[in-house]
């Protein structure tokens, strides 16, 4: 039994049981569900439990937003569910809208790979950082091998993407693999060629898509692409190997399928990729890297501000992860990325509402979350701060969207970029070192980070007021209506005493009092209720009770 075993079970009953969940997988910090019915999930059951910050439903799926801990929480459902890590993901490829569809395979294929590669980010950012600073130099072993560890996967991306997108399109993840590792094959590679001689032609001479051909295969012209540390090429081809496989493995009898199947899937698969999908691929990332260069073009500070402002609700909505081919795109075609880049500043303006809010508030839950979610935040994971304090606190979320916005207008007019993939939060700034050893873009992102954090934590403590509290009326216990009772009997009886005028005196008993007096005494008593004791009034003059009808 795993540390959150229970909470792994309150959460798989209330997205509506075992047979209601089609697949699992995790990001860093939610756990995103594939349900066939989304409509068996108790949405408020799992928003009111201990343990979860909120849910989500986007791009398809079903988001439980947990935490930093969320793969330990991934591990306990996936073990209430009955489910091997290599099998969460959904069997059968889930329907609705386009958009939804897109951002669920981009997320699918991504996601298990965000961890190691901000790892192996950071360790070429801090390689280079240290090297800039003269601690060792470039030829020595020590950054050489460092250097070899942060380069592996970008060098190797292929080989990742062709394993996670086997997985998401239910190809045999060793297939992926396989293709993955043939379109790193140093041979294949356009720069390998390029120096082995000229080239036979060049299709598309004279546009953006001019490509030189220096093979064929059975006379077919084979454009030569470098496909080491693409993104899209290895995608498209896995997903039609996944349809290569499936056919063959309906047509292959069951005595040779074991190795035909996947032996006929690559023999297909390969040839098409490098001769179809691999160029049109590669046009594609040309073009996307065109286009994103167009828009910035327009205006850098009101695209950098768009992108600064908005982040924040694409992240709410799971709708940012549509936007990272892009990111990993640019950095691959053209070097750097300065399209996306302005969302640094939202992890930093986030993290200074958060700061102002633990100054601000007198609520002590806010207190005690504020300091984690901080921390957090400028690591680089925002989840838990938006979802657990600024979204139920509203105008807080809308101060750090401004406050992104006017970070990202300053990163955008300054034309920040980032040159290494991975790293997160104040760790990604070893990325963004110029490969000249230049100092200027890394100012630029130190002042960006401060102009964020001060517009938020400024906004934040003018305008941030803590919500007041609904004033609850409890129903009274019997101890208290009887100490209710007996005080307002008491007064009462005070106030009878006040305003009765003498009664007349008990030994004249035969002289009848006029009727008006008591009608007087009894409208100005106050009115006994069911729990007031009843009391008498007593003459002045004689000791037992006088009562009006005397006499």
């Amino acid at each position: 039994m795993g540390k959150y075993d229970g909470l792994a079970k309150d959460i798989v009953k209330n997205v509506g049981g075992k047979e209601n969940v089609a697949g699992l997988v995790h990001c860093i910090t939610r756990l995103r569900f594939t349900l066939k019915d989304e409509g068996k999930a108790n949405d408020e059951v799992l928003k009111a439990m201990n343990g979860v910050v909120t849910v989500m439903k986007s791009g398809g799926q079903y988001q439980v937003v947990i935490g930093n801990h969320v793969a330990e929480v991934y591990d306990d459902v996936c073990a209430v569910l009955g489910m091997k890590e290599d099998s969460a993901a959904p069997a059968e490829p889930k329907k609705g809208k386009l958009l939804d569809r897109a951002i669920d395979v981009v997320s699918g294929i991504f996601q298990p790979i965000l961890g190691i590669m901000a790892a192996c980010g950071m360790l070429k950012g801090f390689n280079t950082l240290f090297a800039t600073l003269g601690l060792y130099e470039t030829t020595s072993g020590v950054y050489l091998i460092i250097n070899a560890a942060g380069d592996a996967l970008f060098n190797f991306l292929p080989l990742f993407l062709g394993y996670t997108a086997a997985k998401k399109f239910n190809l045999k993840p060793m297939l992926g693999l396989a293709i993955g590792a043939a379109l790193c094959y140093p041979a294949i590679q356009s720069s390998a060629l390029a120096a082995a001689g000229e080239p036979l032609y060049t299709l598309f001479e004279g546009t953006m898509f001019a490509s030189p051909v220096y093979i064929d295969f059975l006379g077919l012209p084979v454009i030569a692409v470098d496909y080491t540390g693409t993104v899209i090429p290895v995608i498209l081809s896995v997903w039609f190997a996944s349809k290569c496989e499936k056919f063959f493995n309906r047509i292959v009898p069951e005595l040779v399928k074991f190795f035909f199947v996947p032996m006929l899937t690559l023999l297909i698969t390969l040839p098409v990729t490098l001769m179809l999908l691999g160029p049109v691929a590669t046009f594609g990332s040309t073009l996307i890297s065109e286009f994103t260069l167009t828009i910035r073009s327009f205006s850098p500070l009101v695209a950098g501000a768009i992108v600064g402002l908005t982040w924040q609700i694409l992240v709410i909505f799971g709708m940012h992860w549509g936007f990272i081919p892009v990111y990993i795109n640019n950095v691959m075609t053209l070097g750097y990325d300065n399209v996306m880049m302005p969302f640094f500043a939202c992890t930093f303006a986030t993290s200074a509402v958060v700061l102002a809010i633990f100054f601000k508030t007198k609520d002590k839950k806010l207190k005690e979350m504020a300091i984690p979610n901080f921390i957090s935040g400028i690591f680089g994971v925002t989840e838990p701060a938006i979802y657990g304090i600024l979204l139920p606190l509203k105008k807080p979320f809308i101060i750090s969207c401004i406050a992104g916005g006017i970070g990202g207008a300053f990163y955008g007019h300054f034309n920040f970029r980032k040159f290494i993939l991975g790293g997160m939060g104040i760790f990604e700034l070893p990325n963004m070192m110029n490969p000249d050893g230049s100092m200027g873009n890394i100012i630029v992102a130190l002042v960006g980070i401060a102009i964020s954090m001060a517009v938020g934590f400024v906004l934040t403590m003018v305008f941030y007021r803590d919500p007041e509290k609904a004033v609850e009326t409890a129903q009274p216990t019997p101890v208290a209506s009887e100490q209710t009772a007996a005080i307002e009997a008491e007064k009462w009886s005070s106030q009878a005493r006040s305003r009765a005028r003498p009664l007349p005196s008990a030994r004249c008993r035969t002289r009848r009092s006029p009727p008006v007096y008591w009608a007087r005494a009894l409208r100005s008593s106050p009115r006994m209720t069911p729990s007031t004791p009843r009391r008498t009034a007593r003459s002045p003059i004689c000791s037992r009770p006088v009562m009006p009808s005397a006499c």
